[in-house]
């Protein structure tokens, strides 16, 4: 299907997805803040330079858009299927040559970008949930979404809550059929896995999912691989205590990567999840602009949560020196919360994650994991009794 197409059609598929951004020329004259909508729908707002770096990161996916087709059209459709490195496979004297060649290739483009409109496709091939798919019945979704309607449980009032209020004004999430679609992923997710349930920070990450994969079933199972596979275990349970972890791992981890970093804000007493726990629960939907966003889940649902820590870690990096100036926790807070809201080139934020922070392996986060869960566990389990002991005493 994507090999027959010509490259004057490319062309002209790619100019009609990402238009240029034109600014008025009173905005460009006076630099003014200036509105505009994103590939995505999100409403941007921004300078004019703000501007100017949004259009040279619509040129380079356009350039990026080429290499892809091109590698369909050379390689065929869905040649990035071919077994992965990455996937545990061992190097063997009968691997061949090409598959290596096809791993080393895949991992460099994903990290510059995967072309919104291949997106879903890879997505659900690479992230595994094309093969979860297709371990239960075809009409899976459809047949959990009708013996759920109705229910009602603190899940499904909870997610009834949050619907408005996940990305107010987005001119298809915002509305009664951009709600219903939304509520159908998160019920029929919450059935599926129980000890989930619902947890917030859900609707921003299955709401982006609509939004790129087109329709609610793919959604669907790319919550449920993100969750079940992709993700670590209980960061979305009632306690969770998966989150923790994270938080205290990456604190670790900022210790031994930005030192001089870890160092200021323990003189501030600032803790880093006071930043961080939207970062990984909500994977910097909140956070970043959409494109930037959906260029760290790029990485992500091929590489795993690992690169949760790369980009947390980049964005403390790239503000380093100011960060080191700051005084007082809302200044910490302010920084992050301005830099993050400003980060339109992907390119520069996924440069310092994965090219200036250093390696981080797997198994090393894992490592760190077990290390944490004890004291997570025992922490969460002393917070239960007081909460219980304050019961008793009520009554």
């Amino acid at each position: 299907m994507y090999g027959t197409q010509s490259k004057r059609d490319l062309a002209l598929e790619f100019q009609s997805q990402i238009p240029i951004l034109r600014p008025s020329i009173h905005a460009r004259r006076a630099n003014l803040t200036v509105k505009f909508q994103d590939l995505y729908g999100f409403t941007v707002e921004g300078n004019v330079d703000d501007v100017n770096v949004l259009n040279e990161v619509r040129e380079k996916v356009r350039k990026q858009g080429r290499v892809w087709w091109a590698l369909e059209a050379n390689k065929g459709a869905n040649w990035y299927l071919e077994p992965s490195i990455s996937e545990g496979i061992a190097l063997k004297s009968s691997l061949k040559f090409s598959t290596l060649a096809n791993a080393i290739t895949l991992k460099r483009l994903i990290r510059k970008g995967i072309p919104p409109l291949l997106r879903p496709k890879v997505w659900f091939s690479l992230s595994g949930a094309a093969k979860k798919k297709s371990t239960v019945p075809e009409s899976y979704y459809n047949d959990l979404s009708k013996a759920v309607e109705g229910k009602v449980t603190p899940a499904t009032r909870q997610i009834d809550h949050d619907l408005p209020r996940t990305f107010p004004g987005h001119p298809w999430l915002d509305t009664p059929e951009g709600h219903a679609a939304l509520r159908r992923v998160l019920v029929g997710y919450s059935f599926r896995d129980s000890d989930v349930g619902y947890c917030q920070g859900l609707n921003y990450v299955a709401a982006l999912l609509l939004l790129v994969m087109k329709t609610e079933e793919d959604a669907f199972w790319m919550l449920a691989v993100l969750l079940e596979n992709v993700l670590v275990n209980d960061c979305y349970t009632n306690n969770l205590s998966g989150c923790h972890v994270e938080q205290r791992v990456f604190k670790d981890i900022l210790v031994k990567k930005c030192p001089r970093i870890a160092t200021h804000l323990e003189a501030l007493d600032f803790d880093v999840s006071l930043v961080a726990t939207e970062w990984f629960l909500c994977l910097f939907s909140k956070s970043l602009p959409s494109e930037t966003t959906l260029r760290v889940w790029d990485v992500l649902f091929y590489e795993g949560a690992k690169v949760l820590f790369h980009v947390a870690l980049a964005i403390f990096k790239m503000k380093e020196d100011e960060l080191l100036l700051t005084h007082h926790v809302g200044d910490v807070i302010n920084i992050l919360q301005k830099t993050t809201h400003h980060l339109f080139d992907p390119d520069d934020l996924l440069t310092v994650a994965f090219d200036k922070i250093g390696s981080m392996t797997t198994n090393t986060i894992s490592k760190q994991r077990k290390k944490q869960e004890p004291a997570v566990m025992a922490e969460l389990d002393q917070r239960l009794r007081r909460l219980n002991s304050l019961k008793l005493d009520d009554k």
